[in-house]
């Protein structure tokens, strides 16, 4: 079996508001064969930034688009055609939308593996731990403390068992409204809610260490990304400073990003997005890395449902994946992009048996968004 194309659709909304929300555009890949059998992948980075990368000619022995560096090739030998992607940019990748670009190819050529052998991913990275996985809403902030609580509130009724709240208004006015969201958030789940916090980068280490302690009367089970995520240096001063776990990872792309934010900066949980890192191939390495310190892992997730089905293979066979983000805020791409929509039931999410991720795209809405 043999690569005969790489095919790129960039899908935006016709509106796009000012908040982050990566739900508004995205870029899908589809890996073909001349076996009949396609995959497809999702990156979660500047669309256009990461068809480019696809798109582009050679330059050079380390600088090429990935399209050139996958024709002809077999899609089944993953390992090595990662390794052959990270080499063939290596003067202008290592990190960023080199490695976001890498991580849609990567998992659409394991949708192609489960594919060709007629089995569901999760059994191809080894085996399932958990066969259904609880979910937490994760939604951004209501506009007002009190907005916030009626969201919290709403969530639990659905049959969620955890929510997490993040981004404005946190941090941008002043400690009293910081806390007077997090209290309500608190108030709307009630107390047999995990309710989890997201700053959004705000902070520098002082600020967040005040912030933590003053969070912690609310019984909050992490605090998600209060720093700037080059400043290692204050992650570890903030994990070593409170009780309060800290979460962090999402920036970040490849293992060894990863490696300093788990070592230096010392955090509680690790968050990994598999169309960010490298795919699904160095999700599991960074899984490992994590179990091998005793770290939780859990998935980042803001795209649609492709990224959530790869997720849910990841934190499936991850040793320490313990539980899944599930977002909430309704999004036409998110909810009519793939045909299963992996329901939400007692708060917990069961793991797709189809072979390969059990996607299937539905064509029109794919046209629909398409930006030509």
């Amino acid at each position: 079996m043999k690569i005969t194309a790489v095919d790129t659709f960039y899908l935006r909304l016709p509106e796009i508001e000012e908040r982050c929300d990566g739900t508004q555009d995205t870029l899908v890949v589809r890996v073909s064969t001349d076996a009949g059998i396609s995959g497809v992948g999702e990156v979660d980075s500047a669309p256009l930034v990461a068809q480019a990368i696809i798109d582009a000619p050679v330059s050079h022995t380390i600088q090429r688009g990935l399209r050139e560096v996958l024709i002809g090739e077999n899609p089944l030998e993953i390992e090595r055609l990662w390794e052959k992607m990270y080499e063939a940019t290596l003067f202008f990748g290592r990190r960023g939308p080199v490695i976001h670009t890498m991580s849609g190819v990567d998992i659409a050529l394991w949708d192609i593996a489960g594919k060709a052998f007629d089995k569901p991913v999760h059994e191809l990275l080894g085996g399932a731990y958990r066969r259904e996985i609880r979910a937490y809403a994760s939604s951004l902030f209501g506009e007002t403390p009190e907005a916030t609580a009626d969201k919290a509130r709403a969530f639990r009724d659905e049959g969620f068992t955890a929510v997490k709240f993040g981004w404005a208004p946190m941090g941008l006015v002043d400690e009293a409204t910081d806390v007077a969201l997090v209290r309500e958030a608190r108030r709307g789940a009630g107390d047999r809610m995990d309710v989890l916090i997201d700053a959004g980068c705000v902070w520098d280490a002082k600020t967040a260490i005040q912030r933590a302690r003053r969070f912690q009367e609310y019984g909050i089970y992490w605090l998600e990304e209060p720093l700037h995520p080059d400043n290692l240096e204050g992650y570890a001063r903030l994990s070593e400073a409170v009780d309060v776990r800290i979460a962090a990872g999402e920036e970040e792309s490849s293992r060894h990003s990863y490696l300093d934010l788990m070592d230096r900066g010392k955090i509680d949980v690790v968050q990994v997005d598999v169309t960010r890192c490298g795919g699904l191939t160095e999700a599991r390495r960074i899984a490992r890395l994590a179990h091998d310190r005793h770290l939780p892992v859990v998935n980042h997730s803001f795209k649609t449902g492709i990224n959530l089905a790869a997720s849910l293979h990841f934190v499936a066979t991850s040793p320490t994946g313990f539980i899944l983000e599930y977002p909430i805020t309704p999004s036409p791409l998110r909810d009519q992009l793939t045909q299963e929509k992996f329901p939400v039931l007692n708060g917990r999410v069961t793991l797709p048996e189809a072979p390969g991720l059990g996607v299937t795209l539905d064509e029109e809405v794919l046209n629909r968004y398409r930006v030509r």
